[in-house]
């Protein structure tokens, strides 16, 4: 058995946990979440808790257990809690600025960088140089952050750019200065 897919996930109060064949609906304080799943597997709710069980020992049964309790529980963790990430915004002239639902940043380039806000996700600029996006969804909380960060990578070189305030920028050392004698 897999270890994750066999945990039974607890339902917190303020949550409604609806199943219906392979989509799974649950609604909370933060929001809903709606997804389906593979039909093979087994979603069912029992005692207050949502349990994940698999039909056989098959290989992609086997694979498709523990993913299946993991999605579940983080649909559940969204709407109760919700998902955040936090990004850095480094180097001279870099700033951001929220104006209405837009993410607008100076970059460096010779225009500035507009994102328009997505459903389910909020942006929160605390500081010119912080960037804070909320949801629900884990994974368009993930994906909203990469886009953000992809529109400049911080370099490894000064370690301008924008970056998740968890990551460690791994530095380069610059261009050695010219060897030899000086007449």
């Amino acid at each position: 058995m897999s270890r994750i897919g066999r945990k039974p996930i607890t339902i917190p109060n303020g949550v409604e946990v609806k199943i219906d064949g392979a989509t799974v609906s649950v609604k909370g304080p933060k929001g809903a979440l709606t997804q389906t799943f593979n039909s093979e597997m087994g979603i069912a709710v029992e005692n207050n808790e949502v349990v994940v069980t698999r039909p056989s020992e098959d290989k992609l049964h086997k694979s498709l257990h523990g993913l299946t309790r993991t999605l579940i529980n983080n649909m559940i963790e969204g709407v109760t809690n919700g998902f955040k990430k936090e990004l850095e915004v480094n180097g001279v002239g870099y700033r951001v600025a929220k104006q209405g639902k837009d993410l607008v940043m100076n970059l460096g380039y010779s225009h500035q960088v507009v994102m328009p806000e997505v459903e389910g996700i909020t942006i929160e600029v605390p500081a010119p140089n912080k960037i804070i996006v909320h949801g629900a969804d884990k994974q368009k909380v993930g994906q909203f952050a990469a886009e953000i960060r992809e529109k400049r990578p911080p370099e490894p070189y000064k370690g301008k750019g924008i970056k998740y305030v968890d990551e460690f920028i791994i530095r380069k050392e610059g261009k050695a200065g010219k060897g030899g004698k000086k007449k």
